[in-house]
């Protein structure tokens, strides 16, 4: 038990500094280009959510809210294209290296069965879970899914996600600021949890 609260105490401390350190990267003049950088890359590439920076940026500066929203919605579905581009252009160079590393490469040949007829269905719930985005841009290249239905889907799913985050912490921002320091440590793991379950997702469906 003594073991466990100080491997809990080690990981809020450590969760700590991330925290303040994205509080202190939110308040500064560049931290939009950041915003921006990470949303189009989770979108094509990179493991980690926007939220992680959409969270302290709004929390820093309420005002702000919906334009870091329209700036994360915009770079997501921007990196989505990016992404799609992948899939139609550099299956076997880029999209077949990153399907395999996130362990979808054996269910793909079932999953291009479906695709088009659920297509916009996927691409909307990949797009407000924790399910990994990019899988699903790369996937929609790969099967040549409607270009029109992809972006609809895209600019739906995200929007509402990065805007309802944006919101609530606009509307219930203090309370929420102090909720989450008292609980830094419990949040980031469950944080953790869901990143590491949304990868595993793609594993089993």
């Amino acid at each position: 038990m003594v073991v466990l609260k100080n491997i809990y105490g080690r990981f809020h401390d450590f969760a700590k500094a991330c925290y303040d350190y994205f509080i202190d990267l939110a308040a500064r003049p560049n931290a939009m280009y950041f915003l921006f950088l990470v949303a189009f890359a989770e979108s094509s590439f990179f493991p980690i959510p926007p939220d992680i920076m959409i969270i302290p940026m709004v929390l820093a500066l309420p005002s702000k809210a919906y334009k870091i929203a329209f700036v994360a919605t915009f770079a997501s579905v921007l990196g989505g294209f990016f992404g799609y581009g992948i899939g139609v252009f550099f299956f076997d160079l880029i999209a077949k290296p990153i399907l395999n590393f996130y362990g979808y490469m054996q269910q793909f040949d079932s999953f291009k069965n479906y695709y088009h007829e659920w297509g916009a269905w996927i691409v909307f719930g990949a797009g407000i879970t924790p399910f990994p985005y990019k899988v699903i841009t790369i996937a929609s290249g790969v099967v040549h899914l409607d270009l029109l239905t992809f972006i609809l889907a895209s600019v739906i799913a995200r929007g509402m996600r990065f805007y309802l985050v944006a919101w609530l912490l606009k509307k219930y921002g203090e309370p929420m600021k102090v909720f989450i320091e008292k609980n830094l440590g419990f949040l980031s793991i469950l944080f953790l949890i869901l990143l590491v379950g949304g990868f595993a997702m793609v594993k089993y469906l």
